[in-house]
């Protein structure tokens, strides 16, 4: 039996449950998200065990319970430029004065071709105290009026990982989840100080700007992670809808990478780099009582409902 893990709160209770998530019942475990992570190979049976005995003894309503962020990260590490699509409609729109699009396109791919074969992934650092609930309120801070969208799916690490091999990789990972990477897009670049170039601290680490969750599925139940579709969409638009087979770098490659500088830590979160099809594409940004549904393949639905910050 297909299972997911949780962290919840039961209503009207204030302390927070990992748990197993099987056919609408959630069954409570002792112990916090990482330990249950960490002792994996301890639980693991035991979890088989009991959904296979069919018992509901102490399991409760899944419409009985708080979602909370499926993980609780040391760590963030976020892939940037990953998907083949979205880098190349960026080049379309930042295209020269007097370049088609077709060559742009072109010249592009014929990039993130070499790029794949011979480059390295690009990473960076994100915040814990950013990651929200699949269904928390996103406050638009007031500073800027250029909050975007970036849904992508995110590996979360098994065991201590420090330069493994690609080959190495997957046996590292624990399972997936979903985050959407909110970006403020004016803050990206720093225009006081441009050759210190981008300022993804700023850009993207306000509170709530990492909505997380619900479900982190163990990796047992992903056959492959590359054949996955991510599906965001606004007030019931689809906007990104893409496979995971599109990423340059692959998720055995981008674990391999980004342990190979720092080591990984049970919990921690990796994440892929977000598919083509971001407000900054569409010249939409988000506005005050949007709501976004993001999907991903067997890691159930986020809705996170937008409002403007009230200035104090």
């Amino acid at each position: 039996m297909s299972y997911s893990l949780i962290r919840f709160t039961r209503s009207g209770a204030a302390a927070e449950q990992a748990g197993v998530l099987a056919d609408g019942r959630v069954h409570p475990l002792p112990m916090q998200i990482n330990d249950l992570v960490a002792n994996w190979e301890t639980w693991e049976n035991k979890i088989d065990q009991l959904l296979a005995s069919g018992s509901t003894q102490d399991s409760i309503d899944e419409n009985d319970i708080r979602l909370l962020p499926p993980v609780q990260p040391q760590q963030i590490i976020q892939a940037g430029a990953n998907y083949r699509t979205h880098v190349i409609d960026l080049a379309v729109s930042h295209k020269n004065e007097g370049q088609s699009e077709e060559e742009v396109r072109e010249q592009t791919a014929r990039m993130m071709d070499q790029r794949s074969k011979e480059g390295l992934p690009y990473f960076f650092i994100g915040l814990p105290s950013a990651i929200a609930a699949p269904d928390d309120e996103l406050a638009l801070p007031y500073y800027s009026q250029s909050h975007d969208w970036e849904l992508e799916l995110a590996a979360v690490i098994s065991k201590r990982t420090h330069r493994v091999s690609v080959d190495e990789a997957l046996d590292h990972v624990f399972g997936y989840t979903m985050v959407n990477d909110i970006t403020t897009r004016d803050l990206v670049f720093r225009k006081d100080m441009p050759a210190i170039g981008s300022d993804w601290y700023r850009a993207k680490n306000a509170p709530g700007f990492l909505p997380t969750g619900p479900l982190l599925v163990p990796s047992k139940f992903i056959a492959d992670p590359q054949q996955l579709t991510v599906t965001l969409k606004l007030n019931g638009q689809v906007m990104q809808h893409e496979s995971t087979s599109d990423m340059i770098f692959n998720v055995a490659q981008l674990v391999s990478h980004a342990s190979w500088n720092m080591p990984l830590l049970p919990g921690d979160l990796v994440l892929t780099g977000s598919p083509a099809g971001n407000g900054a594409h569409w010249g939409r940004l988000l506005r005050d009582g949007d709501v976004m549904e993001g999907s991903i393949t067997a890691l159930g639905t986020q809705t996170v409902a937008c409002r403007d910050e009230v200035r104090a």
